[in-house]
């Protein structure tokens, strides 16, 4: 049987955290959204809720406007989920794990919608000057945290990883 350690068990913890959180607001924001005139909440200046189908990846790249191109994305994303789930099961450090499993639930979230829905259902729109961020969701959110946490871990992580091997 698999023995998780704290590590992987926060990984773990974080992947279902991100699907919940991310499928429980597009569930929501969706049914909110379709309510409205033209699918587009204006709250600040600089930002909107608005109703986007992405047959892209994440914000949009690759975005062709075709369903058939969405069943590649998910082989994809099930391939890498697949990799960083074997990562995490040997992260030994609670920050690489908790980036792992911020990404690894991102990953899950949208190909549940991509199976689901043919696409993503992104919603949070941040624009200034007429000039807009490609639009995103919870996941993509998850995703871009994560990698920027792995990131970081690969600049300074290697201080904390030496401190605890014996010399």
């Amino acid at each position: 049987m698999w023995r998780f350690e704290p590590p992987q068990k926060l990984g773990v913890a974080l992947v279902l955290v991100v699907i919940v959180v991310d499928q429980a607001s597009k569930v929501w924001l969706y049914r909110y959204l379709t309510g409205t005139p033209r699918g587009v909440v204006e709250l600040l200046p600089v930002f909107n809720l608005v109703t986007v189908w992405n047959y892209g990846v994440s914000f949009g790249l690759f975005n062709s406007g075709s369903t058939a191109g969405s069943w590649v994305f998910v082989v994809v994303a099930v391939a890498i989920v697949l990799v960083l789930a074997r990562w995490l099961t040997r992260a030994t450090r609670l920050l690489p794990a908790a980036a792992l499993g911020m990404v690894i639930g991102g990953a899950i979230g949208n190909v549940i919608d991509r199976v689901r829905l043919g696409a993503v259902f992104d919603f949070l729109d941040f624009h200034v000057a007429g000039w807009h961020w490609p639009a995103f969701n919870a996941a993509d959110s998850a995703i871009t945290v994560g990698v920027a946490l792995l990131f970081i871990d690969s600049l300074f992580g290697d201080a904390e990883r030496g401190k605890r091997e014996p010399s």
